[in-house]
């Protein structure tokens, strides 16, 4: 059995998506992060970056200890490695989903954040913050429309990299993009979203999705120091 720490946000959508195309059961944490639950000593014992997902596996392959991982992209590499699908067992296609895999985590992911909170969430507007954001969203969207201007997914076979983008291409509007100025991109965000697993993992806690509108929920998402 595996524990998910999730919240319905982008990066918590990777892991109970996988999940799902797996097939394997899990039992959900619910880890409300606009009441500060990720600062609770039990969750940050599991993730000590105070963010979600994070999984335990009680079944871990060879037996032994239970394996706890925070950080959504490890989480992939993990589940995938342990049950052999949505991976490769090539060393090139490995490194081509690699890069892919990071190239989200360190790229459409935090910059589309950083768009979503200055368009959304910020109390007040900061002209720079949103075009700065919304138009590295859009190179970043430019980027990964001409990768699949040639192919149906990001790295060869559907796979865990298009797990880890899919979450975050699926709010475009509220990152500014107008997807049809990227038909290869469009394309495979419906072919993505006609999965059946997909639809479940991304329904998955709908009914918990919040409106941030009010101030302690600011306070407990936003502008967090090391104290």
């Amino acid at each position: 059995m595996i524990d998910l720490y999730y919240w319905p946000t982008p990066n918590g959508k990777k892991i109970s998506i996988m999940l799902e195309e797996l097939g394997v059961d899990y039992q959900v944490k619910w880890v409300d992060i606009a009441k500060g639950d990720q600062f609770e000593s039990e969750f940050l014992a599991i993730a000590p970056n105070n963010r979600i997902p994070a999984i335990v596996d009680h079944d871990p392959e060879g037996g032994g200890a239970v394996v706890s991982l925070f950080e959504s992209g490890a989480i992939l590499l993990y589940l995938a490695q342990k049950y052999g699908q949505f991976y490769s067992d090539d060393l090139r296609q490995q490194q081509d989903i690699n890069q892919w895999l990071f190239w989200q985590m360190g790229g459409l992911g935090p910059m589309a954040g950083q768009a979503h909170h200055f368009r959304q969430y910020a109390p007040e507007q900061v002209p720079y913050g949103v075009k700065r954001y919304t138009d590295e969203c859009n190179r970043l969207y430019g980027v990964l429309n001409q990768r699949l201007a040639d192919r149906e997914f990001v790295a060869g076979d559907y796979s865990i990299a298009d797990m880890a983008s899919w979450p975050w291409v699926l709010l475009h509007q509220r990152q500014g993009q107008d997807i049809t100025q990227f038909p290869h991109l469009k394309r495979w965000l419906d072919t993505i979203h006609a999965r059946p697993a997909v639809v479940k993992g991304e329904a998955l806690g709908a009914e918990r999705r919040m409106s941030i509108t009010d101030e302690e929920s600011r306070k407990v998402l936003f502008n967090q120091t090391a104290r």
